[in-house]
């Protein structure tokens, strides 16, 4: 595969894991904010299929183009702003995996509350609270990705 097209796929692979994240957690905090429980869940939802859709998606891809990419220009694997890129990726999966159990279990929590046409219980509001504080390391972590891949300092 040529240099650019690894290129604009590890691009575009990084709008979508950053964009998608913003996205959800925009739409979820708006949806928690409404506190209509049809439109919490009902977000909930389509914020559940598009984790697995998009964000899974991207997970895959951006490690193997990121690989390849280091492959084709010759930096070394053991290059100081690769092994904290590849750090970091795993530290970002240590918070976005609990997320994504959060958010089917806030989509079940609320959707079971509409079904029975009740309020949220408390642990909807638990997991929210948990889903909300978890998204920050994860979406900075994200960010210092995004400065180290155009920075490519030496670290160490």
């Amino acid at each position: 595969m040529a240099y650019f097209d690894l290129k604009f796929l590890h691009i575009i692979g990084s709008a979508v894991l950053l964009g998608t994240g913003a996205g959800i957690a925009f739409f979820m905090v708006m949806a928690h904010r409404s506190k209509d429980v049809a439109v919490i869940a009902g977000v909930a939802r389509i914020v559940v299929i598009a984790d697995f859709v998009f964000t899974a998606t991207a997970v895959i891809v951006q490690p193997i183009t990121g690989i390849l990419l280091a492959d084709v220009q010759n930096y070394p694997l053991t290059s100081s702003w690769i092994v904290a890129s590849l750090v970091l990726y795993v530290f970002i999966g240590m918070w976005w995996l609990p997320v994504v159990y959060f958010q089917i279990r806030i989509r079940d929590i609320a959707a079971k509350a509409v079904a029975e046409n009740r309020a949220l219980p408390a642990d909807y509001y638990w997991y929210y609270r948990v889903w909300f504080a978890f998204g920050f390391p994860a979406f900075f972590s994200v960010l210092l990705i995004f400065w180290l891949m155009i920075a490519r300092p030496q670290l160490w």
